[in-house]
């Protein structure tokens, strides 16, 4: 089986955001960028699928030279090759449409991405590559067998979890409880000398199939401060949300 990993590279929880040029472009300076995680969930039950059938798996990354790092990492863990188009994200669509291109003339079995990336949250992707394809489908997946060309997937749905079955070729969109966190592989110094001498090819695009422009970034307002009003005081209570918060 012939498994495509889709990967981004998003910034690490932990690290500080600013904006520059008039907050039109992310400033990238002193930021330190990780696999996205639902990316990586992804990533690990593709290596669980390699152990049980040797099946092949490639990773790719729409992405600038800076993403390589992120790259070499998804070697280590296990991936067999990289492949990193050279564009610039901006948008769902152009991510979707590039790794399309590339699907349709390079054939796979399943192709896994994250449920949405953990900076954008757009949850778009993956199901507009299956619409670009016309492959099966399946998104906030959290269980995942694989019996022949049978897939049986669980998706998480309010209030429980769905089970389905479909034929491959197919498109996943994961996230956490395809594994838990704890089953995540951190690249061993094996993994990581292998990882230098396997391909990362880079493909260059001539259309970047870009439909929206980023106009401006806005961060959330600060927190202000709180007024504790008296339970037994409820006119005071409806006036102030009245006439201050303005939502009644």
């Amino acid at each position: 089986m012939k498994i495509l990993v889709c990967i981004s590279c998003v910034p690490d929880t932990t690290s500080k955001i600013s904006f520059i040029e008039n907050d039109t472009i992310f400033d990238k300076n002193g930021v330190q960028f990780v696999i996205n995680p639902n990316d990586e969930f992804g990533l690990t039950r593709a290596m669980w699928i390699k152990e049980k059938d040797n099946s092949s798996i490639d990773v790719i990354n729409v992405g600038l030279q800076d993403t390589e790092p992120i790259l070499r990492k998804t070697l280590a863990i296990g991936a067999d090759k990289a492949i990193r188009i050279n564009s610039d994200p901006k948008d769902s669509f152009q991510v979707a449409k590039l790794i399309s291109d590339y699907v349709s003339k390079n054939n796979y079995d399943l192709i896994i991405a994250g449920r949405e990336s953990i900076d954008f949250n757009g949850n778009m992707v993956p199901g507009i590559i299956s619409e670009l394809l016309g492959m099966n489908f399946i998104t906030n997946c959290v269980g995942l067998d694989i019996i022949g060309n049978k897939i049986t997937a669980k998706r998480e749905i309010e209030g429980g979890t769905e089970t389905l079955s479909f034929d491959l070729p197919a498109v996943i969109g994961g996230q956490k409880g395809l594994v838990e966190e704890s089953d995540l592989k951190i690249p061993n110094m094996r993994g990581i000398m292998q990882a230098r001498q396997k391909p990362l090819d880079v493909i260059e695009v001539n259309k970047n199939n870009l439909f929206t422009e980023t106009i401006k970034f806005y961060k959330p307002e600060e927190k202000g401060e709180i007024k504790m009003i008296d339970s037994d005081n409820l006119d005071e209570l409806i006036n102030l949300l009245h006439n201050e918060a303005k939502v009644i």
